[in-house]
């Protein structure tokens, strides 16, 4: 079964203050259901036989219980996070069953992630990447801060990262051993903080944008209404 040897983390712990709405947006509505569904929908499709766990904050564990039932979604595993989100990934690494050699690390805030973008990930694992990860152009002139103002920079040196991003798990849970440092932004960069250079880039897909203002919920919105065409 596709998927079995792969474990999915879906980290829904955020408090989403830059929403600006009291419910995190991990849980506002997407065509008519929570984000944090269309996320994990993506994961159970693409990889029917991957171990998902949902990382969510304490506080937030009875009214994700409490939707799963008001929907009739069925529950993934579920893992309390910590204060930031190394600590969220840290405790979800601790909780994988057996039979894993891969894991998918995924913000729960991009729900539309494509099968295309997990398959080519897992195909740059397979292949001996110490981790995968998908990025986009920089379309946006860029400058650089400086102590005497800014300057432009090069946008063709840089891309923008997104998720999920693919590790084997061996690695990640080595890279895990490294204590926190608030350099330390996504999975790549402690995997890079240990030591291991070989994190591949993949084109990612402008429609797994992440949802940071309450706009980027109508964006989506629109990507998903074309790809239900």
């Amino acid at each position: 079964m596709k998927g079995k040897d792969t474990a999915v983390i879906v980290v829904a712990a955020g408090r989403g203050s830059r929403f600006g709405s009291e419910l995190p947006k991990q849980f506002c509505l997407l065509d008519g259901r929570p984000v944090l569904f269309h996320s994990i929908e993506r994961f159970r499709d693409a990889l029917p036989g991957a171990e998902i766990i949902t990382v969510l904050s304490a506080d937030r564990i009875d009214y994700w219980n409490d939707i799963c039932r008001e929907y009739d979604f069925e529950a993934t595993d579920i893992c309390t996070g910590g204060s930031t989100r190394w600590e969220s990934v840290s405790n979800a690494l601790a909780t994988i069953g057996s039979g894993i050699d891969k894991v998918l690390i995924h913000d729960a805030a991009r729900p539309l992630v494509s099968a295309d973008v997990v398959y080519r990930l897992l195909a740059e694992i397979e292949s001996g990447a110490a981790g995968a990860i998908p990025v986009l152009p920089m379309v946006d002139s860029l400058r650089r801060l400086s102590p005497d103002g800014s300057e432009t920079v090069d946008r063709s040196l840089y891309r923008a990262v997104q998720t999920p991003q693919a590790f084997p798990l061996d690695k990640l849970l080595k890279a895990y051993t490294l204590p926190y440092s608030p350099e330390m932004t996504d999975d790549a960069s402690v995997m890079e903080a240990a030591g291991f250079s070989d994190i591949r880039l993949i084109d990612g897909d402008e429609a797994t944008l992440k949802i940071t203002r309450p706009v980027d919920l109508a964006i989506a919105g629109l990507y998903l209404d074309r790809q239900q065409q």
